[in-house]
């Protein structure tokens, strides 16, 4: 064989091995557009807002991912009046190929939450947080890390504390009559009293309302209240208006 044959015979040899060692380092755009990304949510925060969920099928909450049958059901439709259920979400997840997000539930204890498949909700966020402070007695609304309201506040008695922690909007019911005890409107949130079982017919669920009638008469900035946090009139129905189910509402002694 000549020598000019056998520096073609080894070039082409060469272009070859290139080709394949080209394709194994390299991955095409085709096969990395399918390679599935790790399914996650930012946790809420005050600068960011946070994530919610519409439940749009009956689920069952698991507690814990890895405990199938230790949970709770969970339905399309809030417990009092039977809006669309829409919950914070916490976290989310991929567990043997299956999606799921950790929702805040609106149920005993406070800060229970459950583990329900991505295909039963449809996601959205919200970009407020709700910050009320114990100590001094305010509400606090801000967008997107800003304050845009903040506004005294009617807290729990000593005897009936309005409940610590993380919890959400769960119903906003306009009340039928705006000069009665709750006043225009009554926010009920995730978080029910740790003392009472009951008040109001219901399950002794914690709301941010207004004040009208007897309830006017306890002064802003005192303790005097089962465990609702009351405002205005003027500042609980901005609230309603504007503040979407399931945005944060942060209780602490501040």
């Amino acid at each position: 064989m000549s020598s000019r044959r056998l520096l073609l015979l080894v070039l082409v040899v060469l272009a070859g091995t290139a080709g394949v060692t080209g394709s194994a380092a390299a991955p095409s755009a085709a096969a990395a557009a399918t390679q599935v990304q790790p399914f996650s949510v930012a946790p809420p925060s005050r600068a960011d807002g946070a994530t919610v969920a519409r439940i749009v099928a009956p689920s069952f909450a698991r507690a814990r991912l890895d405990v199938p049958r230790h949970g709770r059901r969970v339905g399309t439709a809030t417990a009092w009046s039977g809006q669309p259920q829409i919950l914070l979400v916490l976290d989310a997840a991929t567990r043997d190929g299956v999606e799921w997000v950790k929702l805040l539930l609106a149920e005993r204890p406070n800060g229970s939450a459950g583990w329900v498949p991505r295909d039963n909700v449809t996601l959205g966020t919200t970009r407020y947080w709700v910050e009320v402070g114990l100590r001094s007695r305010t509400v606090t609304v801000s967008r997107g890390g800003r304050r845009v309201l903040r506004t005294r506040a009617v807290i729990g008695a000593p005897a009936t504390p309005t409940p610590l922690g993380l919890a959400a909007i769960y119903e906003r019911n306009r009340q039928p009559d705006p000069r009665a005890f709750l006043g225009p409107w009554a926010l009920s949130l995730t978080s029910l009293s740790n003392v009472l079982e009951s008040y109001g017919g219901g399950p002794g669920r914690v709301a941010i309302h207004g004040r009208a009638g007897e309830s006017f008469a306890d002064p802003l900035g005192s303790a005097r209240s089962h465990g609702c946090i009351r405002v205005d009139n003027g500042p609980v129905s901005w609230m309603a208006r504007t503040l979407p189910p399931g945005t944060p509402v942060r209780v602490s002694r501040g």
